[in-house]
């Protein structure tokens, strides 16, 4: 028999877990906001170009676009390779193994880098041959500026992933979601597929700030002209180091604040 009362009181329990956790509210909505910022100013940029250049922005466009999906790919799987590996030692309850064990943060950290290196060398190497079979786009065109851009990426999804995993020891399960919107967050700042210029003008500011637009115009650059400003590899370089350095002491901080209260053991036996 179907007894409305206990749905009423499944609905009420979901209810009573967002208006308790505001984090989870997030969810609600984040994609929808995301996603009207970014294609909304992809659509801008779109029109900027074809009526600039014709069929010749229009393609040049095309190809701004295949080369962003695939560099942007390199900034989130380096960021899921450190968070999700955290999350599967709390999934499987082996944290406090990990933790309990004569292993320093740095080795911790270092490991789950290469976890994200090696995601992205699998995935970037896939994509890579799709592009050039599916539309004849050769990654490769960017020549040593390729692995420049690259690395500025990882290093800057590595920086997201110690954030990522930060919250979650702070937080607990609550905030696990964010493992894998964080990196989504900042893609509206981030320029993958339009220029600075097409946000308004104090988003422009935050987007200067950050790394990933650096990286996507210098790509834009290659693929327009040929050349590169190494201005803007310098700067995103400069930006990832404090931003690493300050991820590093927040993750360091957290740990031991973890640690002194006892969330690591809540965290890890939930």
């Amino acid at each position: 028999m179907f007894r409305p009362s206990t749905v009423q009181a499944l609905v009420t329990r979901q209810v009573l877990l967002y208006t308790r956790n505001p984090v989870r509210a997030v969810e609600l909505f984040f994609w929808p906001i995301v996603q009207l910022l970014v294609w909304g100013f992809v659509t801008m940029y779109l029109q900027q170009q074809a009526g600039s250049g014709g069929q010749d922005g229009f393609a040049r466009m095309i190809t701004f676009l295949i080369g962003a999906i695939i560099l942007w790919d390199a900034l989130f799987r380096s960021q899921q390779g450190v968070a999700i590996s955290f999350l599967e030692d709390v999934w499987t309850r082996n944290l406090l193994n990990v933790f309990a064990a004569p292993i320093r943060m740095t080795e911790y950290l270092s490991a789950t880098f290469v976890v994200g290196l090696l995601r992205v060398v699998i995935t970037g190497v896939v994509l890579a041959a799709i592009a050039w079979i599916s539309y004849q786009f050769n990654l490769f065109q960017f020549q040593w500026k390729l692995f420049a851009f690259y690395a500025n990426l990882m290093i800057f999804g590595w920086t997201l992933g110690i954030l990522s995993t930060a919250l979650v020891l702070r937080w607990g399960h609550g905030v696990e979601s964010l493992a894998w919107a964080i990196p989504f967050m900042i893609q509206p700042f981030a320029c993958v597929f339009y220029e600075v210029n097409v946000l308004p003008g104090w988003m422009q500011w935050v987007a200067l700030a950050m790394p990933p637009a650096h990286v996507f115009n210098g790509m834009r650059s290659m693929v327009a002209t040929g050349t590169l400003n190494p201005g803007d590899l310098v700067l995103a370089g400069g930006l990832n180091v404090a931003y690493l350095a300050v991820a590093g002491l927040l993750f360091s901080r957290t740990l031991s604040v973890a640690r002194e209260r006892g969330l690591l053991v809540k965290t890890a036996a939930s």
